[in-house]
């Protein structure tokens, strides 16, 4: 039996890589709390390069009056050649990663720009202190829009909010599991070529909503990033344990069938279990950046409240912390275990 699970353990990822991602995942905390996100914008810092390189050639080519099959072709050539583009980041990168002397940094210094963590903290604090004390200021929410792709300028201050707690999850999702996940199975390459589908879904996607320019990216995006975001439900849902007046049993209550859930785009169950956990309603209609119009569904139990206010983001920004530490100890418990499967004495003490 001890070798089924060993084997079983050992083909799924490489256990060695587990430690890259922690310290990774630390560094991102650190400099992200400190520097805030680069640009306004809390997601990864690959997510931001490839926006640059391709953002405005897509707005170029994603035009409304084109029909559905031409924006559709014209999205899959754009995400072809992101992802050619991102081989020959990969094939570059392993030369640097393969060299001994250096290639354990290198490793742990390129994940750090697949993930976000800190820098989605500072924004999301910010906007809770300034809610808390003054009120909504255009300042405090400027990451928020950015990060969102929302244009928050008509928003009131629970429209603010909602966009914050939406984007808490979408970040912790797409932004930290799913590429930590890849990272664990595939190495850099299954890291960065999910970064790079995720990057553009986001920027081309809508949330589900494009008439055909985003479906490309969407779809692969959605193969590679479905499992990892029932483990990132699966974390929010167990935060809610540990979180003041947020309900385990109705986050669990989320994964049953019920009405009003989230679509993969919009946000999955991660965004499913957050609202379902306390009892609010996320999601709805809104506007991007470019002033299209997002018609997505409201997402939460019958009945529960949008008005949602500093009170409510701060126990989201709460679930997100617990969810870290959640991930960082079923990481650390990995680790250790592979040492106990392979008769080997781990210690994290060892001088």
């Amino acid at each position: 039996m001890i070798d089924v699970l060993m084997q079983w353990h050992t083909n799924f990822f490489d256990v060695e890589r587990i430690p890259y991602a922690i310290v990774a995942i630390l560094i991102t905390v650190i400099i992200g709390m400190i520097t805030g996100p680069i640009g306004g914008n809390a997601h990864p810092f690959l997510w931001q390069i490839y926006d640059k390189l391709f953002g405005s050639i897509g707005d170029r080519l994603d035009k409304k009056h084109r029909p559905p099959a031409d924006l559709i072709f014209r999205g899959f050539m754009l995400t072809a050649l992101a992802l050619l583009a991102s081989v020959i980041l990969v094939k570059g990168l392993q030369l640097i990663i393969l060299n001994p002397s250096y290639g354990s940094i290198a490793q742990t210094l390129v994940l750090t720009v697949c993930i976000s963590t800190g820098a989605l903290w500072y924004a999301l604090i910010k906007l809770y202190f300034a809610m808390e004390k003054n009120g909504v200021v255009k300042g405090a929410y400027y990451a928020i829009a950015r990060s969102s792709r929302a244009n928050l300028n008509a928003s009131d201050d629970y429209g603010i909010t909602r966009m914050a707690m939406n984007l808490s999850v979408q970040v912790f999702d797409k932004g930290l599991i799913a590429p930590v996940i890849w990272y664990l199975i595939a190495g850099m390459s299954g890291a960065i070529i999910y970064v790079v589908l995720a990057a553009l879904a986001w920027r081309f996607g809508k949330n589900g909503t494009s008439k055909g320019f985003g479906n490309a990216a969407l779809a692969l995006e959605k193969l590679m990033g479905f499992i990892p975001s029932i483990l990132s439900g699966l974390l929010i849902t167990l935060a809610c344990l540990f979180t003041p007046t947020a309900k385990l049993h109705k986050g669990l209550i989320a994964w049953i069938g019920h009405k009003n859930r989230a679509t993969y785009a919009q946000g999955s169950f991660p965004l499913s279990a957050l609202a379902w956990g306390l009892n609010l309603s996320l999601g709805g209609p809104s506007q991007d950046l470019n002033g299209y119009a997002v018609k997505t569904p409201w997402v939460g139990p019958e009945g529960a409240t949008a008005k949602n206010d500093h009170k409510n983001l701060r126990r989201a920004i709460y679930i997100n912390v617990l969810a870290h530490i959640l991930l960082i100890a079923i990481l650390l418990g990995m680790y250790l275990w592979s040492g106990v499967l392979q008769g080997t004495e781990l210690s994290l003490f060892n001088f």
